[in-house]
């Protein structure tokens, strides 16, 4: 009778995506291609910084976009600005 082998080993497999990952993150407040920033403000002030985002970085070159928000309690607004780092 034969000995039944095991799984596979991941070893290579997990250094190739923990490199990967490492690549495409490996700036600081950059993920993937894109530079997010997350803000936690009063409604006015999440306004005002969103508005310089756009002045800033305009949607057209930059794919500039409020990435994510939620409102948190009272006038506070949770929200996560989304762009490419540059624009080509």
């Amino acid at each position: 009778m034969g000995k039944i082998p095991g799984p596979p080993p991941f070893d290579g497999l997990k250094r190739r995506i923990a490199r990967h990952r490492q690549e495409q993150s490996g700036v600081p407040g950059q993920s993937g291609q894109f530079v997010r920033q997350t803000y936690c403000l009063t409604r006015a002030e999440a306004r005002v910084i969103a508005r310089e985002w756009f002045d800033a970085y305009p949607k057209a070159a930059y794919w500039t976009e409020v990435e994510s928000w939620r409102q948190l309690e009272g006038d506070c607004i949770e929200f996560t600005m989304r762009r490419l780092p540059t624009a080509d």
